[in-house]
């Protein structure tokens, strides 16, 4: 049985803090006790602990009972300097609040609560004295068989959980609670990684709710996600539902999503990527899907002008550039069985490059009714677009897309105005 390492023992190795005490040394303390003989459990009994980033190590759990909240203090020169990954570019950022690198059979479950404090970050942000980034509320990286399960996680401070380039990963009954107006506190984000399950989550954030990436053409050593479940979830607020990109260089693969609610999300299901970025999503199946007051459904979006360099011409241009290792590609997307009500913008948005068409998509058995007071909205973040309101599909650059039986109410003008489209009842 393993050992079991009861925070409370360690008190004395707390001290006087603002906020009470600060618990950061009794748990470095007692995850270095479990690491030393060769892992077990950190306990922690219901009780506040105010504390800074806490580094976990192999075959070691951290387990919050009911009633446990880890409240993280927001000093940020008080905080640890780790290398790491920021929207795919590897440098120094502050360490994540629950951290772990290169470790396996790692876990943090419980009923307990992480509050990530986020505000002080935020506003860092918005400010932009900071010089590194935020930290993540769960940052693994390098890392396998890795279990996030049953806790609540609040006001991240950046990505909430973001395993990067780990393998075997499962996140699994976890409610996360952001302020929708929180800077880039996306809430799932695996990055890299492989065998993925998502499970039973409930996610209200003020950014993307669940996001696959694989890096983008400066991200030194590029490692595909691949792999992924995604069921039974629900999706609250936040720009994107479940979101592929834009960081893709390193390619995205074999994802199902399933059973899951969409409300208030900007948007549903997201794809966006741009040229230069390089990599191939592939191999989507999506079906059993409600949606709920989206401002458009489905968005795949080839000319995504976030970012740096995001008002390049290349990346704006719709003339067709020569295919290259830097020409993204979007293929063999099949999406069946959604209901949409109160869609506001657009009822779906497809736009491929004029050199790399979105490929092989196909909708089958969707029912769309728009809201007739919607307001209008930017369906993707592209140059040149302008809002849209109550319309239908837009289709562009796109082969071999198939709609079959899907029904849209309440559009103003074409329910489907694109190209190389079939459409069947």
């Amino acid at each position: 049985m393993e050992g079991i390492y009861n925070i409370k023992e360690y008190r004395e190795d707390t001290v006087p803090c603002r906020e009470g005490r600060d618990w950061t040394d009794a748990f470095r303390r007692a995850a270095k006790d479990a690491d030393a003989a060769g892992g077990g459990m950190l306990y922690v009994p219901a009780g506040r602990y105010p504390t800074r980033s806490i580094q976990l190590y192999s075959n070691t759990t951290l387990y919050l009972n009911a009633g446990a909240e880890l409240y993280y203090l927001d000093d940020k020169e008080n905080y640890e300097i780790v290398q790491g990954e920021f929207e795919g570019i590897a440098s120094d950022v502050y360490m994540p609040c629950i951290f772990a690198d290169c470790a396996h059979h790692v876990a943090v479950k419980g009923d307990g609560i992480i509050n990530g404090n986020g505000l002080a970050w935020w506003n860092a942000v918005r400010t932009g004295t900071l010089a590194l980034p935020r930290p993540y509320l769960i940052g693994f990286q390098y890392c396998e068989h890795v279990r996030i399960e049953g806790v609540t996680l609040l006001n991240a401070p950046a990505w909430t959980v973001h395993p990067l380039y780990c393998r075997d990963v499962e996140v699994i009954g976890v409610s996360i609670k952001n302020p929708y107006d929180s800077p880039n506190t996306d809430g799932i984000n695996p990055d890299g990684c492989s065998n993925v399950r998502i499970l039973n989550c409930q996610i209200d954030v003020g950014d993307d709710c669940i996001t696959l990436k694989s890096g983008t053409e400066k991200t030194p050593r590029l490692r595909p996600c691949e792999n992924i479940t995604i069921a039974n979830c629900t999706m609250i607020h936040g720009h994107g539902g479940i979101v592929i990109g834009s960081e893709m260089s390193g390619g995205i693969r074999n994802v199902t999503v399933s059973n899951c609610v969409f409300q208030n999300t900007d948007r549903g299901i997201r794809v966006k990527t741009r040229r230069r970025r390089g990599g191939i999503v592939e191999n989507l199946h999506l079906s059993n899907l409600i949606m709920d007051r989206v401002m458009c459904p489905f968005v795949f979006n080839m000319y995504y002008n976030c970012g740096a360099d995001g008002q390049e011409k290349y990346v704006w241009d719709k003339e067709a550039y020569p295919v290259d290792e830097g020409t993204p590609a979007i293929r063999e997307v099949h999406i069946s069985n959604v209901t949409v009500t109160g869609a506001t913008a657009a009822a779906g948005f497809l736009y491929g490059l004029k050199e790399q068409p979105v490929r092989n998509v196909t909708l089958t058995d969707v029912s769309i009714t728009m809201d007739p007071d919607g307001k209008p909205g930017l369906p993707a973040m592209m140059s040149q677009l302008k809002p849209m309101s109550g319309a239908g599909f837009f289709v562009r650059n796109a082969q071999e897309a198939v709609f079959r039986n899907v029904r849209i109410r309440n559009v103003r003008g074409a329910e489907i105005d694109g190209d190389n489209i079939s459409i069947t009842s």
